[in-house]
């Protein structure tokens, strides 16, 4: 439990503190491939001409993350907008307790050992091969696939998931390649690996928010079941499938590898199955399906009795999975228990692929309210399209629900998330971005005249970048090209700065105009606090306001 909040009566505004989170917007490195500066925006354009406004740092370890060299992602960016200070991130922490042998002296990783041994079955790992370090890192699966032979394990199955989104879109070889000649050499007579199946992260497995649980459905018809096309090698069947569908690697279809005409690795009763991605978000529907004893989502056919474990802990309220390798980060007294025991107001929306990030991640990884009295969560619902066919999303119904609710007067402080910088980004379709960017500014000015007309303030931020870099560019800063002549796409996020833009149509000279620079986003909570006339915890970091 946290105390309320010492008021200083510093500020004090009539209508309320809005809190815009432009996600996967920041600035360009470059002028090509920014998305941001190519749109017409006339919205943000005068924002910036007429308003206060600094760069804040959204990446590596402003976040939390091992080294500035990590991209931000929505988890910790949203963490860091929550709790007002920086933890030590999931990528961080399993680094940390992988060079200890930590991880490796822990009860779950040897129970799952020991169950394969005992049983003579096989330990299956699940997830995204790359070093995007979002949702995983190579290295790490590296690390326990050589920790799993050392132990004594004679059998291994990996079910690799394509990635193209936190590292380039088509660079699937980059990574699957080495690691099947990896586990190749590591083969003898006491040991055996091998890639089982897989498939593009935004087809199977890697569902979110419980969006489109067919995805989960084809994850486990592939990777359980061992159902669907088949190859000799996860080199062919990525290079028959990108030639027969021309898609980039997030979008290929799932794959099985076969030997003799059966499946390498279907998961049986005995094995043990460890998801060795870290993010909770896209972990959670596929922890389900294996934990669950009855399922409703989809038909299992199937049910394994395994020894299931994540890489982490992905719900904390909830304590999903039951089992896990590496503790997350305990993040408390955020913002929004803070503002709650100070009795202030508090509305939260977006639209459902990014409506946890706005709650659950916002609130140190908390599933539910602070205070039932005091909060509101709402969910517009996202269209199960693909992003570029509606790349404006659902950010006008966000919009009107806000206005609505400023106009009511019910709140003090009311925090969104426009997804489309990011969600659209991911695609790597400039036009499409462009257009999303064009469609969020028209609705950050329907917002910006209800403010204004209510009394409030706004507060203009991101949790990373994406939309601002979407060519893949050289050492030099020249532009990557395909054989046609056109610009590579980039579809992972950036190390870019993000905006923080102070809309403050009644000041007073309460506070200096010129921000601090050189901050984090964990600075936001801080300036939220300021403008409700409150002070921030002695713990947190720096506002972006000097008050006076």
């Amino acid at each position: 439990m946290v105390k309320a909040l010492n008021k200083n009566g510093k500020i004090s505004r009539k209508g309320p503190v809005v809190l815009v989170i432009m996600d996967g917007v920041g600035f360009g490195k470059y002028k090509s491939g920014d998305a941001v500066q190519s749109a017409h925006t006339e919205v943000l354009d005068r924002l910036y001409e007429e308003n206060p406004w600094t760069k804040l740092k959204a990446h590596g370890t402003a976040v939390g993350l091992p080294s500035d060299a990590d991209m931000g992602n929505s988890e910790v960016g949203h963490n860091a907008m929550g709790c007002g200070r920086v933890f030590a991130q999931g990528a961080k922490l399993i680094a940390n307790s992988i060079e200890s042998g930590a991880m490796y002296k822990g009860e779950t990783w040897n129970k799952l050992t020991q169950n394969t041994k005992d049983k003579n079955s096989t330990l299956h790992f699940i997830g995204l091969l790359s070093d995007g370090n979002v949702h995983s890192h190579i290295d790490t699966l590296k690390s326990m696939v050589l920790k799993a032979k050392e132990d004594g394990v004679a059998k291994v199955r990996v079910h690799a998931l394509l990635d193209g989104r936190d590292v380039g879109e088509k660079s699937a070889f980059d990574y699957f390649d080495p690691f099947a000649k990896f586990l190749e050499e590591l083969s003898d007579d006491s040991f055996d690996g091998k890639i089982a199946s897989g498939g593009g992260r935004m087809v199977i497995t890697m569902d979110r928010y419980n969006a489109n649980w067919d995805m989960v459905k084809k994850g486990w018809e592939t990777h359980v079941l061992g159902e669907g096309r088949k190859f000799k090698s996860a080199h062919e069947a990525i290079e028959t499938l990108r030639e027969e569908t021309g898609a980039i690697d997030q979008d290929l279809p799932p794959f099985v590898i076969e030997e003799d005409g059966k499946p390498v690795g279907t998961i049986e009763d005995g094995d043990s199955v460890i998801l060795f991605n870290f993010r909770g978000d896209r972990a959670l529907e596929i922890t389900k399906a294996f934990e669950a004893e009855e399922l409703t989502e989809f038909d299992r056919k199937r049910h394994p009795k395994v020894e299931y474990a994540g890489m982490m802990e992905y719900d904390g309220d909830l304590h999903v999975p039951s089992q896990y390798l590496v503790s997350p980060p305990s993040i408390d007294k955020t913002m929004a228990e803070y503002l709650c025991a100070s009795n202030i107001r508090q509305f939260s929306i977006s639209e459902t692929q990014k409506f946890g990030h706005v709650t659950y991640f916002f609130n140190g990884n908390k599933t539910g309210k602070f205070d039932e009295n005091l909060e509101e969560y709402v969910e517009v619902l996202s269209d199960i399209v693909p992003f570029e066919e509606r790349p404006w999303m659902k950010c006008a119904d966000i919009a009107d629900r806000v206005i609505k609710e400023i106009e009511e007067g019910s709140w003090d402080v009311i925090k969104l998330n426009f997804p489309n910088g990011d969600m659209v980004g991911h695609t790597g379709i400039y036009e499409a971005v462009i257009c999303s960017m064009e469609a969020m500014d028209l609705q950050i000015g329907r917002i910006k005249k209800a403010v204004e007309a209510a009394g409030g303030v706004m507060i203009i931020t991101a949790d990373h970048g994406n939309a601002d870099d979407m060519f893949e560019h050289d050492k030099k800063g020249d532009v990557k090209v395909k054989d046609n002549g056109s610009p590579k796409a980039k579809t992972s996020h950036s190390l870019n700065p993000v905006p923080c833009i102070i809309f403050d149509p009644s000041y007073n000279g309460e506070y200096d105009t010129k921000l601090n620079e050189g901050l984090g986003i964990s600075s936001i909570p801080a300036t939220i606090m300021n403008f409700l006339g409150l002070d921030a915890p002695e713990e947190y970091d720096s506002s972006v306001i000097n008050l006076k």
